[in-house]
């Protein structure tokens, strides 16, 4: 499969997009050695972000739009999903929040000077759910949707949009439950908690598409594709597969080829890869 340079992918008209998902409170650190067992480590530098497959996706939404997206989550009622949800209206979403009478789940990130990173999360993940008086009615008007983590009646709910894809994280018993076609399920080829067997769905996606990494990735139907050349070192690889998710799922929303579609995900994917923590 070919990859467009950016500069000759179309300009993204309008679109409503939204996203369905989780949030995570995390704590980056550059370190000058991972984690190891009696060893003390120091950290370089460090950053605290609200982050979470549902976070990075929206904003990278509303940054490759220039206008707020819609973003359904859950956060506990605590400082900590106060700050997160103060933060994310600062990114440009407009939050629309299940509050929990839970913790907020948090995590750390730890990366190392190549840029590889290992992540440790803590705490329960808060998933929207139907119940829930938020405005679900208003996904069957968007161009696209995006879910990280939903349950089958939101999904079902979802799909009443022009576009839904979703991330295998939001796990198969879901999937299977809410019986309805994916536009695109894309996740990680690398990761095996986000690999889905061939047949494991009732109704396959439309488009299957596995990242690799450095190595581009593989989608279904289509084949491989490659990865875009760096034009700088790798910093941080945190949220490059989230970003990749967000700008395959407004190109396909734009009514794009698939090839446009996978292009632009591996051009944010790449941008991504050159800052520290999911947002720079």
């Amino acid at each position: 499969m070919h990859l467009w340079p950016r500069e000759a992918l179309p300009s993204l008209p309008p679109l409503r997009l939204a996203v369905v998902g989780h949030v995570e409170w995390m704590n980056f650190l550059v370190v000058d050695a991972m984690p190891a067992a009696g060893r003390i480590g120091h950290a370089r530098r460090f950053l605290e972000e609200p982050a979470g497959g549902g976070a990075v996706v929206a904003v990278q939404l509303a940054r490759l739009l220039g206008r707020p997206v819609a973003f359904f989550t859950a956060l506990g009622r605590d400082a900590i999903g106060e700050r997160a949800a103060e933060r994310l209206t600062a990114l440009g979403l407009e939050l629309h929040v299940a509050w929990r009478d839970a913790p907020t789940r948090r995590g750390v990130s730890f990366v190392d000077d190549h840029g590889d990173r290992s992540i440790t999360v803590i705490g329960e993940r808060l998933t929207p759910a139907a119940a829930e008086p938020l405005p679900w009615d208003s996904l069957a008007h968007c161009d696209g949707v995006f879910a990280t983590a939903a349950d089958a009646a939101v999904l079902r709910a979802a799909r009443a949009a022009a576009v839904l894809a979703a991330t295998p994280r939001l796990r198969l018993p879901v999937l299977r439950e809410a019986a309805v076609q994916l536009d695109a399920l894309i996740g990680s080829g690398l990761d095996p908690g986000e690999a889905v067997p061939e047949g494991a769905l009732e109704l396959a996606p439309k488009l299957h598409i596995a990242t690799e990494g450095a190595a581009g990735g593989r989608v279904e139907p289509g084949g491989r594709f490659p990865a875009p050349r760096l034009d700088a070192p790798v910093v941080d690889s945190y949220g490059c597969g989230d970003s990749f998710a967000a700008g395959v799922t407004a190109g396909l929303a734009a009514g794009w080829s698939v090839e446009q579609a996978i292009s632009l995900g591996c051009h944010c994917g790449a941008a991504c890869t050159a800052r520290f923590g999911p947002y720079g």
